[in-house]
């Protein structure tokens, strides 16, 4: 099967080339593409004089509209299975063929890279996973469908979900609306257990003056996406 690991960049100067060598070292089977959006520090120049596969966008997208680049791609180079995999270190490729795996296996569309199922490796801060247990509980609530970690960027979709995505990704963070949107649409949702380490440089895009913020902002998301899809479904 093609695979194409979908990389979002901004600002990873300090992490992005040893994410690539690792990809490439623990995952040779798979093709990657790396979404440079519009990255202010040194990434462009890294990923340039490297030689490495990328595309620049013409203007910051920001995460959801860089992975909906990446998507399309993999549409366009009629790719079978498109991983997401974060450009900041915290996700190893040696995973990559387990997460894979239930997608290739048509057990699931999407396969979802938990740090929360066997509970090791890096678990992020208190704050952080008391917000992604919220999130979590509310998806449960609104779809029935309990996932764990549901905010985490490292997931495995098929050929389905590519053409999906390619035409409908949330904005800002979208991991858990891209969640309750496959499971409102009819797609089959799993975890696979990874171990994540922290960012290897660079800072978050969610800091700690921000979890709060991002909570309410996403569960209000999330409350609206259902009223959206139940009113579509009606008509």
């Amino acid at each position: 099967m093609k695979i194409l690991v979908i990389i979002p960049c901004y600002n990873e100067q300090e992490s992005i080339e040893r994410v690539v060598e690792n990809l490439k070292d623990k995952a040779p089977f798979a093709d990657y593409l790396i979404i440079n959006d519009c990255s202010t520090d040194n990434s462009e120049k890294i990923l340039h004089d490297n030689k490495m596969n990328y595309i620049s966008n013409p203007v910051n997208l920001g995460i959801g509209g860089g992975v909906q680049a990446g998507y399309l791609y993999a549409k366009q180079n009629d790719y079978d299975i498109a991983v997401q995999m974060d450009g900041d270190g915290q996700h190893d490729p040696k995973y990559l063929a387990d997460v894979c795996r239930p997608v290739i296996d048509g057990i699931v569309d999407m396969a979802i890279g938990s740090r929360f199922i066997k509970k090791e490796g890096f678990q992020s801060s208190f704050m952080r996973r008391l917000g992604i247990n919220i999130i979590s509980f509310l998806i449960k609530i609104l779809t029935g469908k309990k996932v764990y970690d549901v905010t985490s960027g490292y997931r495995a979709c098929n050929r389905k979900l590519i053409d999906y995505f390619a035409d409908n990704y949330a904005d800002d963070y979208p991991e858990p609306e891209a969640i309750m949107k496959c499971v409102m649409n009819g797609f089959n949702v799993g975890e696979v257990p990874v171990i994540m380490e922290e960012r290897h440089g660079g800072v978050s895009s969610i800091r700690s003056f921000k979890s709060a913020y991002y909570m309410i902002k996403v569960c209000l998301a999330l409350i609206v996406d259902r009223i959206s899809i139940t009113k579509k479904a009606g008509k």
